[in-house]
């Protein structure tokens, strides 16, 4: 959802460049991305929030009913359909960020002594690695949208172990960001997701403001804050980038690791 976020504000700094006049026809153009961008953004838990490609297709400014459209832009707006509809086919429907971390935490208990001796403390060490894993999951819905996103959790662990205090102050540190009243209406905790919410405020109502044509100062005031939605989309790629990355690449190991272990079960 974020990339498709970034998607709506490359179309309002595409509609707005600063080498061109600004005319009706292009600032509507961004006015309905900033819409689109605005409804992606609320945080309904009834609403398939992965259904990106749904909601893209009602961008009609780069949709593919503009024969007017020229052939680079057509077949931009073409991949970026495609894209989307992969990133909706690859969850299902029916999957719930909310279930699947109750799931693993309801099958996530504290080995028993026997079991701890029996192992040689390899039970151990699976119940942290599980219980670390538990959490990032948790932190990571907690930071981006999802499907079905929810931060009711049951985090215990017990006190004896040595990790279970700096955890679980983080546990409950993010749990409280949640909480606050700016944050409830709020669809992720990352601050470049904060950014967003208040560029998209911040433009519509600009927008809401305008009238045709521009003076200078206004069109002064629209190319400071369009400057503004440059700087957010530079953040998402400096600070979101490196985070998705590291994320695939963690994914990565541990389904080699899932898999190196079931070869040697086998």
């Amino acid at each position: 959802m974020v990339r498709q976020w970034e998607k709506l504000l490359e179309i309002v700094l595409c509609a707005l460049d600063h080498k061109r006049i600004i005319s009706e026809g292009q600032f509507r153009r961004a006015k309905k991305a900033l819409v689109d961008l605005a409804i992606g953004m609320l945080d309904d838990s009834n609403k398939d929030s992965n259904n990106v490609f749904s909601f893209a297709s009602r961008n009609r400014s780069f949709g593919r009913n503009n024969v007017n459209r020229d052939n680079h832009h057509h077949r931009r707006d073409s991949s970026t359909l495609g894209h989307f509809r992969s990133l909706s086919w690859s969850v299902s429907r029916n999957w719930s960020a909310t279930r699947q971390l109750q799931a693993i935490g309801n099958n996530l208990c504290f080995p028993k002594n026997n079991d701890l001796v029996a192992t040689n403390g390899l039970a151990l060490a699976i119940y942290t690695m599980s219980s670390i894993l538990l959490f990032t999951m948790w932190a990571l819905v907690a930071a981006i949208p999802c499907q079905d996103r929810g931060l009711h959790l049951n985090f215990s662990i017990p006190r004896q172990l040595s990790w279970a205090a700096p955890v679980t102050l983080l546990h409950e540190r993010i749990s409280d960001e949640s909480k606050k009243r700016e944050r409830k209406n709020t669809c992720g905790l990352l601050k470049e997701i904060q950014k967003i919410e208040k560029c998209a405020r911040v433009m519509n109502d600009m927008a809401d403001s305008l009238e045709f044509p521009l003076s200078e100062d206004k069109e002064d005031e629209v190319r400071v804050k369009v400057e503004d939605v440059v700087n957010v989309c530079e953040g998402l790629k400096d600070g979101l980038d490196t985070l998705e990355r590291q994320v695939r690449e963690v994914f990565h190991k541990l389904v080699r690791g899932r898999m190196e272990g079931i070869d040697f079960l086998g």
